[in-house]
């Protein structure tokens, strides 16, 4: 049986027993809640430990492999302007339509208030600041202070900052330190990998405590997560048809025939790593895009562009804001696009439930919501997977088409 497998059965048990707790006797079930949900705290408190130190690692290694990549060519300097701008749209897409699709979703404020308590969260919004103080705060003035604050926009700055400069300096000297931060962020995901594996335990104490004191509401709003992340995942796909209209000048029919084969093992695979030969033949063949275009940025593509994982970032933070009844400012919003397109960069590489963890926690901070219901969505993350997969491989001939176009013939 596969971890992800476990995972999910440790889900559903864990649902099962918190609602038959819940029917049966209220009170009881009360008592139960109470003593599985610091496993469960603990579990995330321990994934928690990591993300200073791993975020860091990832936007500096992102930064001077975007770096690397743009200093090779025009091609690839194009390619990475192509990325950074889709990846843009998407966040931005998302952060307009998922509180939106949300807002429009009934909220009953008994329910929220039972989330709260069921999660124990001493404080579910930060305190709102103006846009003068939000800007002052971008950058740190003290980065140690806010790494133990995890403070998550102004750290990324800082290591935008440090990953840039890094850029500047003696090729030996940045190469001794690019190696340092690698072996950080391998450290890091190392324990990631230790605390997942105690990650039934962990989903099943924290869906166990909050079944047992929310009841059969849990489910209603898991249900309106995976539709949420279905049903954004499937129209940025459907956006990239038109960019690859516009930007790329494709016909669409032509388009959309060319690249099924490749979304057709996306899906089967959900791995975006086993689609790229397919993509590769769908462009060269089906397409006509020059060699050079096609050898350089898909393999680009694969390694530094996953569109789908800003949705992600800003989806989960805006269902876990819903959840707990909390308006998200644009201020928020603003800081989770700039985030989610910084972080995504870095994170392409990981596996998929540490890069879940990871890279949804410093976005979900970051805008002041708790993370606690981050361990209960890791367990139902692969459902919308499979249309997430297909909206990076459709991102991936995208971006291709794009370059292409704007590639002169003798390049």
């Amino acid at each position: 049986m596969s971890h992800t497998t476990r995972v999910l059965l440790s889900l559903i048990v864990g649902a099962l027993v918190g609602l038959g707790l819940a029917l049966w006797d209220p009170a009881r079930a009360e008592q139960v809640a109470g003593f599985v949900h610091p496993i469960g705290r603990l579990w995330l408190n321990a994934l928690q430990m990591t993300v200073v130190p791993l975020v860091v690692a990832l936007v500096v290694i992102g930064v001077n492999a975007a770096s690397d990549a743009a200093a090779s060519g025009r091609t690839a300097r194009t390619a990475i302007v192509v990325f950074i701008v889709l990846l843009t749209l998407a966040a931005t897409f998302t952060a307009i339509a998922a509180p939106s699709a949300l807002a429009m979703l009934p909220r009953d404020d008994a329910l929220v208030e039972a989330f709260r308590a069921a999660l124990s969260t001493p404080q579910a919004q930060a305190e709102p600041v103006g846009v003068g103080d939000w800007f002052a705060a971008i950058i740190p003035s003290n980065a140690l202070a806010a790494a133990a604050q995890s403070a998550m926009l102004p750290l990324v700055v800082f290591a935008m900052f440090f990953g840039f400069a890094l850029t500047r300096i003696e090729a030996t000297r940045k190469a001794r330190m690019l190696e340092l931060v690698q072996a950080v962020a391998e450290v890091m995901i190392v324990i990631v990998r230790w605390v997942l594996w105690a990650a039934p335990l962990g989903v099943f104490a924290l869906v166990l405590a909050v079944c047992a004191r929310v009841g059969l509401g849990m489910l209603g709003a898991l249900g309106s997560y995976i539709l949420l992340q279905c049903a954004l995942y499937i129209s940025v796909t459907l956006m990239l048809y038109v960019v690859a209209r516009f930007a790329g000048n494709e016909p669409l029919r032509r388009f959309a025939s060319a690249i099924a084969p490749a979304q057709a093992i996306a899906a089967s695979t959900q791995s975006s790593l086993a689609s790229l030969p397919a993509m590769v033949e769908s462009a060269r063949t089906r397409l006509g895009y020059p060699v050079a275009v096609t050898s350089l940025v898909l393999p680009m593509a694969v390694s530094l562009f996953r569109i789908n994982s800003p949705v992600q970032y800003i989806s989960v933070a805006a269902f876990v804001a819903w959840t707990y009844g909390i308006d998200l400012s644009p201020l928020q919003l603003s800081a989770a696009v700039a985030l989610a397109v910084a972080i995504s960069l870095g994170s392409v590489g990981l596996p998929g439930q540490v890069s879940f963890m990871a890279t949804n926690m410093p976005v979900t901070q970051a805008m002041g919501l708790p993370v606690e219901p981050l361990g209960v969505l890791l367990a139902i993350d692969t459902i919308p997977d499979l249309f997430a997969t297909v909206g990076n491989v459709t991102a991936d001939l995208t971006a291709t088409s794009v370059v292409a176009r704007r590639t002169p013939p003798n390049s």
